[in-house]
C-alpha cells in the first residue's frame, strides 16, 4: 500500500484518488505553476468574502487569511524562479468549479457554502501538503521541506472557515455541509 491508501486526514468521506500522486510526482513544474495560481486565488477569495455583512466582524480575519496566502503566493513564485521555472497560465480545477455549482442560492445559504468550499479546499490542500511533505523527502528535500511548512497553516485556515460558518448559523452550516454531494468531495 502506498501513502495514499494508508494516509486520511477525518475530514475527508472520500479520499484521494490512486492516480493523483504519480500524476504530481511526474510533473513537479506544472504543479508548482498550478499551486502558485491556487496561493493567489486563495489570497482574493478571503478579500472577496468581505463582501457579505454576515462576515463585517471577521474582516481582520479574512485580511489575515489574504495576507498569509499572498506570502504563499511569493513563496511559490521564489521557487520557481529558484528552479528556472516560468510562470503560466492558470489551468481551471474541475473539482472547485463543482464545490462552486453545489453552492446554495439565498444570502445566508451562499455565504455559509462559500466558506465551506473554502475549508474543503484548505482541507484537502493540508492532506495533500502532508503527502508531498512524506513523499518528496527522499526526492525532493527543499520542496518537501516547503510543503511541510504549509501544512499547519492550511489546517488553520480549514478551521477558521468553518468556524466563521458555525457562527452564521451552525444550524444552517451543517445543511450546507450536507448539500456537497460525494462526488464534488473527491
Amino acid at each position: 500500500m502506498n501513502a495514499i491508501t494508508t494516509r486520511r486526514m477525518l475530514l475527508w468521506r472520500e479520499q484521494i484518488p490512486e492516480s493523483w500522486l504519480p500524476k504530481v510526482l511526474g510533473n513537479l513544474p506544472a504543479v508548482l505553476i498550478d499551486h502558485a495560481h491556487l496561493e493567489r486565488k486563495a489570497a482574493t477569495t478571503a478579500l472577496n468574502l468581505e463582501k457579505y455583512r454576515q462576515l463585517y466582524s471577521r474582516v481582520e480575519e479574512l485580511n489575515a487569511i489574504a495576507i498569509e496566502e499572498l506570502q504563499h503566493f511569493q513563496l511559490v513564485l521564489a521557487l520557481l524562479r529558484k528552479r528556472g521555472i516560468e510562470f503560466g497560465q492558470p489551468h481551471p480545477s474541475a473539482w472547485i468549479s463543482g464545490l462552486m455549482r453545489a453552492v446554495r442560492q439565498g444570502v445566508q445559504q451562499q455565504v455559509i457554502d462559500h466558506l465551506i468550499c473554502c475549508s474543503l479546499i484548505e482541507g484537502r490542500s493540508c492532506e495533500k501538503f502532508q503527502i508531498l511533505a512524506k513523499e518528496l523527502a527522499g526526492l525532493d528535500a527543499e520542496l518537501a521541506q516547503f510543503y511541510g511548512s504549509l501544512v499547519e497553516s492550511e489546517g488553520n485556515h480549514y478551521a477558521t472557515y468553518v468556524l466563521m460558518a458555525r457562527a452564521i448559523d451552525d444550524a444552517e452550516q451543517i445543511g450546507g455541509w450536507t448539500s456537497f454531494s460525494i462526488s464534488t468531495l473527491a
